[in-house]
């Protein structure tokens, strides 16, 4: 038995998210349906965290434990041959037998691209969000500020979690202002579901003058969804790398 770790990059747009669906074409599917064309085996495999349909990754890190003699060179291009277009392995190594994407991971660092220009782009309307409004920099920098460190980040996650702890630490939130793009990056113990999304929404209001940077605190501080802004839409949304 090997155990062996994947980091992907890929292209959600056509995908219903990562994890697996019996009708409908997912990620995760993708990726075990690589591994039966290679070895036969059907084999389950645990990556360092779902992502929703339409979001894209740069660098998800899957596992997965075979009992194939296959070695990682072998594995990195069997899959990458059996792989659709839209994934592809980017490294291949044999990990220690109790290593898991998911479990063994310490953090995550996410990007978030938003188009901030009058018209929209046919080029870019899979890989960012789009946003007329001339959006105030400074504001969203200055309240950003308010959501760095440990919080109850209640009123930035999905509404229909599961979740039992809401706390979470964000280490950094940096926003770059590249021509017409605003490119967001987040790194954090764990994210909630939707909480880059939804932070991201949050701040395009502030940009647009909708809150006040100071009105970040009490969004944070009343720990309801209702009070934050929109939920960013998913295919602005990158995995851009795990940490171990």
């Amino acid at each position: 038995m090997k155990n062996f770790k994947v980091i992907l990059e890929y292209d959600g747009t056509d995908f219903a998210g990562w994890q697996w669906q019996p009708d409908r074409p997912t990620l995760q599917g993708a990726f075990e349906e690589a591994i039966r064309l290679t070895t036969g085996e059907e084999i389950r495999v645990t990556a360092s965290g779902r992502t929703d349909a339409g979001v894209h990754a740069l660098g998800q890190v899957v596992s997965f434990k075979s009992e194939s003699k296959l070695d990682s060179r072998a594995w990195h291009g069997a899959l990458n041959h059996h792989l659709p277009p839209q994934m592809r392995a980017l490294e291949v190594v044999e990990a220690p037998l109790d290593f898991s994407a998911r479990f063994s991971a310490t953090g995550k660092q996410y990007g978030y691209i938003v188009l901030n220009r009058p018209m929209p782009s046919p080029l870019k309307r899979n890989y960012s969000w789009h946003v007329s409004t001339v959006l105030n920099l400074k504001a969203m920098r200055e309240a950003s500020q308010y959501l760095l460190g440990e919080h109850d980040f209640t009123s930035f996650s999905c509404t229909d979690t599961d979740t039992v702890n809401p706390v979470r630490e964000l280490h950094a939130l940096e926003m770059e202002h590249d021509g017409n793009r605003i490119i967001f990056s987040l790194e954090a113990s764990a994210f909630l579901r939707h909480m880059v999304r939804n932070i991201v929404g949050t701040l395009v209001e502030v940009g647009r003058e909708r809150f006040t940077q100071e009105d970040m605190k009490g969004i944070l501080e009343a720990r309801d969804r209702t009070k934050a802004g929109p939920t960013a839409p998913p295919q602005g949304l990158y995995l851009v790398q795990v940490y171990y």
